[in-house]
């Protein structure tokens, strides 16, 4: 009280957390073992301490260090997630520099360049646009894209450390005994494809959703500190594609919907794969629109350097409609939401869009 600070300092810690850690199920404790690793090892254990009074007189003076002036852990990376900030690099793309840049010095040497025979530019008279653009994806080129970074990030992978729960040999998807020289190679970006295209068509998922699992998968091979291996990408892009349909969909969304696309695979397995995903990216499923847009970028530089465009077409007066009468109606609705009101007059010019000639 008044100018007397008083600390009491308890001897132990209290009881009960060691009773909930000796409940913990076998499975929770080995992903933790496995996820935890050396940090376990790595934590200070404070010295006991007796139970006492320490006082400090008001004119002693407390000298208590900034915030500024503390050290960084050394456990916190220094260069941000791509997946929660916009800013960074995002890591699929990193990965993929090795393999372009040598791409183009085969090319060079070859003096081949093809990318006049699959790219068409617009000139004065013609303007070719494709229907991709950041709110509405296309799906065919965002799933090829989104694969695409998958593949790179098993084929540029640094080791190949796991975790039991996304082991396909200790939980397989399909009833069909699968030989061990499956997992020694690496998958073809068409495989990866294919299987990422039957999960979308199945349960009728738009290219949003491939995006958003893409920043899933970042985040979760950032937080857990894994790689992404022929024995573990199928259950992690399914646990990807999981969370992001339940979070992201306006309707709902079951995982027994899931269970019947796979036969060997229960609801309890499922809801354990998407409880452990979870809890591994630390239950961070937010997707800001800045991150958001920073991978739907990066996505069609990836495409960009690997060959892959998305359809074109001519401009014609039919898509040339649609965007004039879309800025009309979006001009006439924030003149009104800037003055505050919308008279009869702003709703005849909103009917009578501009024409357009050609």
């Amino acid at each position: 009280m008044g100018n007397i600070l008083t600390c009491c300092v308890c001897p132990r810690a209290s009881p009960g957390l060691h009773q909930h850690q000796g409940s913990v199920c076998h499975c929770e404790s080995e992903i933790y073992e496995a996820a935890a690793g050396d940090l376990i090892a790595g934590v200070p254990v404070a010295a006991a301490v007796e139970p006492g009074e320490v006082t400090f007189e008001a004119g002693e003076g407390l000298h208590m260090h900034h915030i500024c002036e503390r050290e960084m852990p050394e456990d916190i990376p220094l260069e941000p997630n791509p997946s929660d900030h916009p800013k960074a690099s995002t890591i699929f793309l990193r990965k993929s520099q090795t393999d372009v840049q040598e791409k183009r010095k085969s090319n060079y040497a070859k003096h081949v360049s093809t990318e006049h025979f699959t790219q068409q530019y617009s000139s004065c008279s013609t303007i070719f646009l494709d229907d991709s653009t950041a709110s509405q994806p296309h799906l065919t080129m965002t799933l090829k894209s989104v694969t695409l970074a998958i593949y790179y990030h098993i084929k540029q992978r640094d080791a190949d450390r796991s975790l039991g729960i996304f082991d396909e040999r200790l939980h397989p998807l399909t009833r069909k005994e699968v030989l061990e020289e499956y997992f020694k190679y690496d998958p073809e970006h068409k495989l990866i494809f294919r299987f990422v295209r039957t999960l979308f068509k199945a349960m009728r998922l738009t290219a949003e959703f491939a995006i958003v699992s893409l920043i899933y998968i970042e985040r979760l091979v950032s937080y857990a500190d894994i790689d992404i291996c022929p024995t573990n990408w199928k259950r992690i892009v399914l646990g990807a594609i999981l969370l992001a349909s339940k979070v992201w969909s306006d309707m709902a969304v079951w995982n027994e919907d899931y269970c019947k696309l796979f036969k060997n695979i229960t609801v309890e397995e499922m809801n354990e794969l998407e409880r452990q995903f979870l809890k591994l990216i630390n239950y961070n499923n937010s997707v800001t629109n800045s991150v958001y847009s920073r991978f739907y970028f990066d996505l069609r530089t990836l495409a960009h350097n690997n060959g892959l465009y998305s359809p074109i077409y001519l401009l014609d007066r039919e898509r040339a409609w649609k965007p004039e009468v879309r800025m009309e109606q979006d001009k006439v609705f924030y003149s009104a939401a800037k003055n505050g009101s919308l008279s009869a007059d702003d709703l005849i010019h909103l009917q009578r869009a501009k024409a357009i000639l050609f």
